[in-house]
């Protein structure tokens, strides 16, 4: 984690020293980890469409190995290998944003120690807060209702309404409960963080991921194969 950690304070060092303020380098820092994580979101995209599309012939392998789970896993296995869909794809952006996550904490929590300021003396007099908040050491209240309120927008807007059932709906409840949770317990810098990336993602899946899904949707792009089983009807 200190390797990651390191990075990331070289990082913020360097949008520090470009932009003078140290709330808006987090800001424009969270910007950056999105874009990257742009095309990642983009696949998950198209995984997740592709799981929608075969989720008819899922249910027909549950109900005819009804009682065989390990063939039933086999067969719905060997769908997502001819189908050519990994179902892990659609964990990868947040499997990729927690340890940055873990690695900002160290990082905002000390500062110095990770090299964005040189000195305790540059800190204090980089720490003049941000918007409301007088120091971003320091949890805010305001600040961890917004990232609850965010988390619950973000994950409400991008499950799809028939999958907000069973454990879809528990993450939601999880991860607003979490995200209020951090922001009164976590340095404010860090709920800037998470808040920020929880509305630049609202932001880039009404401007870019939905209107993708809707084209997936209505055109089939081949993500599966319509000549392999369970797509039947495809053109």
């Amino acid at each position: 984690m200190s390797i990651i950690a390191n990075f990331l304070g070289a990082v913020l060092k360097f949008i520090f020293d470009i932009v003078h303020h140290y709330g808006f380098s987090i800001v424009i820092f969270t910007v950056i980890i999105k874009l990257i994580l742009l095309p990642l979101t983009v696949k998950q995209t198209k995984s997740t469409q592709a799981m929608q599309d075969i989720q008819p012939k899922i249910k027909e392998i549950q109900g005819k190995y009804k009682k065989d789970p390990q063939k039933q896993n086999e067969e719905i296995t060997k769908l997502y290998q001819e189908s050519k869909i990994n179902p892990m794809a659609g964990c990868l952006p947040l499997l990729i944003q927690m340890p940055i996550l873990f690695g900002l904490f160290w990082v905002l929590r000390d500062p110095v120690k990770y090299h964005v300021f040189a000195t305790a003396l540059d800190f204090t007099n980089a720490d003049t807060g941000f918007l409301w908040i007088k120091s971003l050491t320091k949890p805010d209240y305001i600040m961890a209702i917004l990232s609850g309120a965010s988390a619950f927008l973000m994950q409400k807007m991008t499950t799809p309404s028939e999958q907000m059932e069973g454990s879809m709906k528990t993450m939601l409840i999880v991860m607003t409960g979490m995200s209020f949770y951090w922001g009164f317990v976590f340095p404010a810098g860090l709920t800037i963080y998470w808040t920020a990336s929880n509305i630049f993602q609202c932001a880039q899946y009404l401007l870019i991921v939905g209107p993708m899904k809707k084209k997936l949707a209505n055109s089939k792009e081949v993500i599966i194969d319509a000549k392999k089983p369970g797509n039947k009807g495809k053109k």
